[in-house]
């Protein structure tokens, strides 16, 4: 391959990211404010593109734009490129030991377990700034700018790697005045008793039935969407609900709450350390994910003695 072929297949990289902004944006004006530039100047560089490339990118409509076949290809590829360009500049801007680490996290799961161990982590990477980004919605690493998340069900991301942290154990709880005026003995006992419900956790309660030998349908009741929410709720006696008990140590440990019976669940589903794979050796994620494993081993450890 002589060297005008070559020039020819490595486009110019404000090309590059006026293509890359208006395939994702759907749009040559949206490209332009993101990249503060002016509309043509999107338009002259996409052109510019589709002419080296000699492939048509683009399919004009009137004043609207969409990617043709080969544009929707070229997107997905060059996307990945960049990608790869911007990792490795951020790791040839900061040695091993430093860097940014934007972090999506679960709200109660952040803000109830991992914030409070997080000194430990600060002491040890003086050098590693972490931007947390709360998330209880599914998102997309493509669109979002974010190194790595902690997430709650099964590894079915595309393109990412997962590495499993801890599976959760739920057991039934209530506000203890509720549970001395129930005095409930037997699974069946909460039959008929008003029971909390999470929304991310709908057939919770049907498990845990189904776990004692009970066939119980799931019952209507009070559903909540944050972990947090409902552990108030079971405080002020609204009911019994059904929650993580790593999550709800310190509503056990004031007696807030009390567990009704000691017949914990454990979930199918697991938390999970997600990165996108062109991301899963970038230093920060690398120094994070080994040292949350070892504090989840170190609490692990704390909770058999």
């Amino acid at each position: 391959m002589d060297v005008s072929q070559q020039r020819r297949l490595l486009p110019s990289t404000s090309m590059l990211l006026a293509f890359e902004a208006a395939s994702r944006t759907g749009s040559f004006t949206e490209a332009a404010v993101e990249l503060s530039l002016t509309q043509g100047a999107i338009s002259r560089q996409v052109r510019a593109l589709e002419d080296q490339l000699g492939v048509e990118l683009f399919a004009r409509v009137r004043k609207s734009v969409q990617l043709t076949d080969a544009g929707k290809h070229y997107a997905e590829e060059i996307e990945k490129a960049l990608q790869t360009i911007r990792l490795a500049s951020l790791n040839a801007m900061t040695d091993q030991r430093g860097g940014t680490l934007n972090l999506a996290i679960l709200p109660t799961f952040g803000t109830r377990w991992l914030i409070p161990r997080m000194p430990a982590f600060v002491e040890q990477n003086p050098d590693i700034t972490i931007n947390f980004v709360t998330r209880l919605s599914p998102f997309d690493f493509k669109k979002e700018d974010l190194h790595a998340a902690i997430h709650y069900g099964h590894t079915d991301w595309p393109d990412t790697e997962s590495t499993f942290l801890m599976r959760e154990e739920t057991v039934p709880v209530c506000a203890p005045r509720l549970l001395y005026d129930l005095s409930p003995d037997r699974p069946e006992d909460l039959r008929g008793l008003p029971l909390l419900h999470l929304a991310t956790r709908p057939d919770a309660w049907q498990e845990w039935f189904g776990a004692a030998g009970l066939d119980e349908p799931s019952r209507a009741g009070m559903v909540f969407e944050e972990i947090s929410t409902i552990a108030q709720a079971t405080v002020a006696g609204l009911g019994v609900s059904l929650l993580p008990r790593f999550l709800i140590e310190s509503e056990l440990d004031s007696g807030d709450i009390a567990i009704v019976l000691d017949k914990p669940l454990e979930s199918t589903f697991g938390y999970y350390l997600v990165t996108p794979a062109d991301k899963a050796d970038y230093a920060p994620v690398n120094a994070f994910r080994n040292w949350l494993l070892s504090a989840i081993r170190r609490d692990s450890t704390t909770m058999r003695e």
